[in-house]
């Protein structure tokens, strides 16, 4: 029984001792950085990063907003007349010219009234004809050629006018564009204001967009925008603003800007939620990638590489960030140009820490 409990001890205390030799094996591998170059395959135990120099780039001022899209021109058509509808001259999605006819309203009364008018025109005519040879006899006087005249013209306005009425039986294009969709057919009954179909121009697109009252100096007739849709991912559209509204709302304290540009394919639609870039310039800054910046609360910082005995150490760097665009950080200051920083990798540095750069990247 002796013997077997001190048989049990001795493998524990075996294991025990096979336990601690590992453990101190593996902080010796740690000191010495994992074996040759050290973590990340460093040299020395210092650790890998890639690294990148800053640059002047060229960055733009910009607004971006969002406005809502709007043809040139966009008009409901309606009836001003309680009628039935006869003919349907038009095709959804139509291209028509102006003053195409798209629909005809019963009109029977108005045609009535043509026949009785365009009646009375020629016996008008006939009186005056005859008064005229008379008179040009002698055989009567010249004042009834004069009430022959009147009795004509008076005759023809009423022609005029009877055709007029038959006219606003027809409801005609008010202006060329694209006509949308319609439900009525031959027989349905409209009255003034029921909307028969719509009609816009969209060969150039308006985009309105709220502009901030503090913008309004730096933002006038010509300046160029750029617009994008989320209906067309990866497009991008150009046009100039046209003008800025003379008011301003006392409750958002900005004023309506409205935008122009070319839609010659008609892709954009009246409608269209719009993102509205504003350029107001171009300038020279000093630029790093995104992935160089590190944010944390309502600064940014870098990790910048200097020289140290036997390589270059990181160094932690307060920046200050303006503009992002195309994938690099404009940095208004705490660096200058030609310095090199980490590129990538920034969670996993520790100021101070020796570094290398793969692959003899910038300032190696």
């Amino acid at each position: 029984m002796i013997k077997r409990h001190f048989l049990l001890v001795a493998a524990g205390v075996l294991i025990l001792l096979m336990a601690v030799a590992v453990i101190v094996r593996l902080s010796f591998a740690d000191e010495g950085g994992g074996g040759p170059g050290g973590p990340g395959g460093g040299r020395g135990g210092a650790q890998e990063v890639a690294a990148v120099e800053t640059t002047e780039r060229t960055f733009s001022d910009t607004l971006e907003l969002v406005g809502v899209a709007r043809g040139q021109r966009s008009v409901n058509i309606a009836s001003t007349n309680t009628e039935l509808i006869t003919r349907v001259l038009f095709r959804d999605g139509q291209t028509v010219r102006a003053g195409a006819p798209l629909v005809e309203l019963q009109a029977r009364e108005q045609e009535a009234g043509m026949i009785e008018a365009r009646a009375r025109v020629e016996q008008a005519q006939r009186d005056y004809d005859r008064s005229k040879e008379l008179v040009d006899r002698g055989i009567a006087p010249r004042v009834n050629l004069e009430q022959a005249d009147s009795a004509l013209k008076s005759a023809q306005a009423s022609l005029e006018a009877a055709e007029a009425r038959r006219g606003e039986r027809v409801i005609r294009a008010p202006f060329s564009g694209v006509l949308g969709l319609t439900t009525v057919t031959p027989g349905t009954l409209v009255g003034p204001g029921t909307v028969i179909t719509t009609l816009d121009d969209i060969s150039t697109i308006r985009i309105d967009f709220p502009l901030p009252e503090r913008y309004l100096a730096r933002v006038q007739s010509g300046t160029p925008i750029s617009a994008t849709a989320d209906a067309f991912p990866g497009s991008q559209f150009t046009g100039r603003i046209a003008r800025v509204d003379t008011r301003i709302d006392e409750v958002t304290r900005s004023a309506t800007a409205r935008a122009e540009l070319p839609n010659p394919e008609g892709r954009i639609r009246p409608g269209m939620s719009m993102r509205v870039t504003v350029r107001q310039g171009q300038r020279q800054s000093l630029a790093v990638p995104e992935s160089a910046i590190q944010y944390e609360g309502e600064g940014a910082f870098v990790y910048r590489l200097m020289p140290a005995e036997g390589g270059r150490v990181a160094q932690r760097v307060e920046v200050e960030t303006g503009v992002v665009e195309d994938g690099y950080v404009e940095i208004l200051s705490g660096l200058d140009a030609g310095e090199t920083v980490v590129a990538s990798g920034l969670n996993r540095i520790q100021p101070g820490a020796p570094v290398t750069v793969a692959g003899g990247s910038p300032g190696q």
